[in-house]
């Protein structure tokens, strides 16, 4: 009788030797083996239209964006990231996410700190919106600089990635206030660091008696799986319960090699969650989402949060109006597996909203007013633009 090969587990095969990599690293002129060095990677990212960008064609007014928006906010791609995106369409929704545009330049309502991030921020990078949450800024530095960042304000201050001083602070902070139960370490993108840095602070944060779960926010799955290793697995496994949310966009950005990352995490024990942010022209309709969900969990990833996009300085071209994405989840209701839909959500400087018909009470000009969870009205800006929704409430109600 014929039997079945056993397969290799995923975390036993290397995700460097995805077909990402077997053809990106020919097209970066290297080997796979360093294509596949996460520090490689950082080193080699995409800053300018003159930087070695593989199969990635730049265009004039490619390069005029890298220009012009460099002292706006800093543009910056991994080769693999780059290799993802569609070598000249405009639409491809890697580019869209990834590289500058000149239509950041025109922005109406865009703003800094749209969470009002500052505000709420006891020590410096402690953000404390929640009696017993805290998210921990500890990093500045990203794989891939994401065009619709709401922290993009950071990006014009220095000394912020996985300073000392800030590390120290944050931690003392938490330590004196036993309210706080859970802790997300963010950014930038806390993973983009030695092994030592992220498991010194990790374990810091262990030790506190309060603390019962660590939360990593990061993209490095996404955009630089090399850099989930097991060795970084299994270090963050000793400090268990930790949790991880990744944020894939679109369906495109799930690769093998992605999938064998976030597998080094799950065989680890690191559950994996997925926040993605509703943009338009990368995941804007049903069938995006719907095939982006399906995918994620065939990965095993979790879908948890579909953020609505932030009023953050030049996104304008990426927002879209909340009545699409009600109509969104509306249709994925019913037509995917359940756990396969996220919940849609709203961020604001009171903490986060939920996006649901018995949460939106209805639209006054180009703001929509959202009741809050402890019963007060948000006035979110959501202009229309072009989008007619059949089922829109154009008036307030």
């Amino acid at each position: 009788m014929e039997s079945w090969p056993t397969p290799t587990p995923l975390h036993l095969r290397s995700a460097a030797r995805g077909p990402v990599t077997q053809t990106a690293a020919a097209a970066f002129g290297v080997s796979e083996h360093t294509f596949s060095d996460w520090r490689w990677q950082i080193k080699r990212q995409i800053r300018s239209a003159e930087d070695p960008s593989g199969g990635l064609q730049l265009g004039d007014e490619d390069a005029q964006a890298f220009h012009d928006l460099r002292d706006v906010f800093e543009a910056g791609v991994t080769p693999y990231y780059a290799s993802l995106a569609h070598p000249t369409d405009p639409n491809c929704p890697i580019r869209l996410q990834a590289l500058p545009s000149l239509r950041e330049k025109a922005d109406q309502l865009g703003v800094a700190d749209p969470l009002q991030e500052k505000n709420n921020s006891p020590v410096p990078e402690v953000v404390h919106v929640y009696p017993d949450r805290v998210a921990f800024c500890v990093a500045q530095l990203c794989p891939v600089y994401c065009r619709y960042c709401f922290r993009k304000r950071r990006d014009g201050e220095e000394g912020l990635h996985f300073n000392p001083r800030i590390i120290s602070a944050g931690l003392d902070y938490i330590r004196s206030t036993p309210a706080i139960r859970d802790v997300l370490l963010t950014g930038g993108d806390p993973l983009v660091a030695q092994d030592s840095q992220i498991l010194r602070v990790v374990a810091a944060l262990r030790q506190i008696p309060h603390v019962e779960i660590i939360r990593i926010g990061t993209r490095v799955p996404v955009t630089l799986p090399y850099r989930i290793t097991p060795a970084l697995a299994k270090g963050l496994a000793e400090h268990h319960p930790v949790w991880i949310n990744t944020h894939f966009n679109s369906v495109e950005e799930i690769t093998p090699e992605a999938a064998a990352a976030c597998d080094i995490l799950l065989s680890n024990g690191i559950p994996v969650g997925n926040q993605s942010v509703l943009l338009a022209g990368v995941n804007d309709s049903v069938d995006a989402m719907k095939r982006l969900g399906e995918a994620l969990i065939r990965i095993r990833v979790r879908p948890y949060y579909l953020y609505h996009p932030q009023i953050v300085v030049g996104t304008e071209h990426l927002r879209v109006p909340i009545e699409k994405g009600l109509e969104i989840m509306r249709g994925l209701r019913g037509n995917t597996t359940g756990f396969a839909i996220p919940s849609y959500i709203l961020d604001t400087p009171f903490g986060k909203l939920p996006l649901t018909p018995q949460n939106y009470i209805g639209r006054r000009g180009d703001n929509v007013e959202i009741r809050t969870n402890d019963g007060r009205i948000w006035s979110e800006p959501s202009p229309l633009g072009a989008f007619s929704p059949a089922q829109a409430d154009t008036t307030h109600q």
